[in-house]
């Protein structure tokens, strides 16, 4: 080992049998495959320097490492990589300084790495780490690479603890699988950060990932995922998947806590699951993002809440979201709707309702702002009326049954010409009715020709005068019946009036 430490090759004790050289399976490693944790730490802090014409290296595959391998507070110049190698006890990386260090497909009881600084990348692919992984204002300093990796819960909960990360380049962590919180708050990713495919299972606690004030400077996916028969391309790198692959969805089981981020690109829900107790949430309050991709499975069960969100466009499906009592939206502002899929304007409204349990009227006010600035002005108009009837039930009796006329009979002006039409069968029915009625004029050598239809017009518009109203001498019946179409004509222009000037506002 200490040859090919100087020359940077690869120290190889593997058997070549598969059962044998997997690190995962039970099946003890003798003294022949086994190096001592302090020879490795002496190498790697101490070593002797490279041949000439050669780079020094740490390349070991297949070998078990007994004791603990402590080199916190160190500066570690070689190149470290480490294959299908087995940890005895936890390894312990704190406040220390790498150029780039690569353990792959290594199992390790635990990873304590808080502050830890890398010139290069941290890759831990396909590795198995069941006491959790510490990276606590951990800076790297181009790729976090963890695909596939399987880690397991420390003393507290947390599978990853990674508050205050720094990665200058991408975060690639598709198909891991968490058994525990990931705990990623306040933590910076320069360029995307990728959980594709992963299962984040906290079943028994509270949050699967906890990343407030997460910040992603270009995309945040949270999608499917391909998997290639054993195992994902190296290191997880994304390929055309081949026909007949599997396709893996993201799945959290326990609530995901996303609350004032910011994310450059967008936030992609495609295809993600959510298994939530009634109690649980995902949580998006107040993110910041150009473009919100909801294209999940419907959760059954808890919460989704995007109080006080800012996207600009909303990329959503009409099967996507929750049912009514399982949508909090207060404050929540978008620019566009792209739906995907049929997503029908009584599909929107429900979509509204499932966030207003309780009445409330921003919702639909923010729909049909965006609905009328993208032209859809009827559309606009059904949300508010669909508002109006919301506000009724509110209502106290008296004002409920007022509320029930007028949208019967004009849809509170939402609907200006069903107020006309009503005006134009009340014309006709006063035309008819004036018409077997002489009356008496008032003057009788100051009087117009007795017109009946244009008497009934007289009283029916408001405001104008047409010369028959003012000079007819009515009695009985008459008189409460051109009371009547005074009063109906005074409501229904008001509401002629009222959808016409909404018509011109065009908000």
């Amino acid at each position: 080992m200490w040859q090919a430490f100087r020359n940077g090759s690869t120290y190889d004790l593997r058997t070549r049998n598969p059962v044998l050289d997997d690190p995962f399976s039970a099946r003890p490693w003798g003294p022949e495959r086994t190096v001592r944790a302090r020879v490795v730490a002496l190498l790697l802090l101490s070593g002797p320097p490279a041949l000439a014409g050669r780079v020094a290296a740490l390349k070991l595959d297949g070998v078990q490492i007994s004791g603990t391998l402590d080199l916190s507070g160190g500066t570690v110049e070689p190149y470290v990589e480490l294959n299908n190698c087995r940890f005895e006890n936890e390894v312990l990386l704190p406040e220390c300084r790498f150029a780039t260090v690569r353990m792959v497909a290594c199992a390790i009881p635990r990873l304590e790495a808080a502050r830890l600084h890398t010139e290069g990348d941290l890759h831990l692919p396909r590795c198995r780490v069941p006491g959790g992984i510490r990276l606590t204002d951990a800076h790297i300093g181009t790729d976090l690479l963890i695909s596939q990796l399987v880690v397991g819960p420390d003393r507290k909960g947390r599978s990853i603890a990674a508050d205050g990360l720094f990665v200058t380049q991408d975060l690639q962590a598709e198909q891991i699988e968490s058994h525990g919180e990931i705990s990623l708050r306040a933590a910076k990713v320069g360029v995307s950060l990728s959980l594709n495919g992963s299962r984040l299972l906290n079943p028994g606690g509270r949050r699967a990932l906890n990343a407030p004030q997460l910040t992603v400077e270009r995309t945040f996916y949270l999608t499917a995922s391909a998997v290639f028969g054993t195992g994902t391309p190296p290191y997880g790198m994304s390929q055309t998947p081949a026909r007949g692959t599997r396709i893996q969805p993201l799945v959290c089981e326990g609530e995901m806590r996303l609350d004032d981020g910011r994310f450059g690109d967008a936030v992609d829900f495609e295809s993600a699951r959510f298994v939530l107790r009634d109690d649980q949430e995902l949580s998006l309050r107040r993110i910041q993002t150009p473009e919100l991709r909801f294209l999940g499975e419907r959760p059954e069960r808890g919460k989704v809440v995007l109080s006080g969100a800012r996207v600009v466009n909303l990329v959503d499906m009409s099967t996507s979201w929750p049912d009514p009592g399982g949508l909090a939206m207060g404050g929540f502002a978008y620019e566009n709707l792209i739906p995907v899929g049929h997503f029908p304007l009584t599909r929107r409204l429900e979509w509204v309702l499932a966030a207003t349990p309780e009445y409330a009227p921003e919702p639909y006010e923010r729909l049909a702002a965006v609905l009328r600035a993208s032209g859809e002005d009827a559309d606009a108009r059904e949300v508010l009326l669909a508002k109006q009837r919301r506000r009724r039930e509110t209502l106290p009796l008296a004002a409920k049954l007022w509320g029930y006329l007028q949208d019967w009979t004009v849809a509170y002006g939402y609907r200006p010409g069903r107020a006309a039409l009503w005006m134009a069968v009340l014309w006709a029915a006063g035309a008819l009715a004036f018409s077997r009625y002489d009356p008496a004029p008032i003057q009788p050598d100051q009087h117009p020709q007795w017109n009946a239809a244009l008497y009934a017009l007289d009283l029916l518009v408001p405001v104008i005068n047409l010369g028959q109203d003012g000079y007819w001498k009515l009695s009985g019946g008459w008189q409460w019946a051109a009371a009547a179409l005074i009063l109906l004509g005074w409501i229904l222009a008001t509401t002629v009036a009222t959808g016409a000037s909404r018509l011109l506002r065009r908000g």
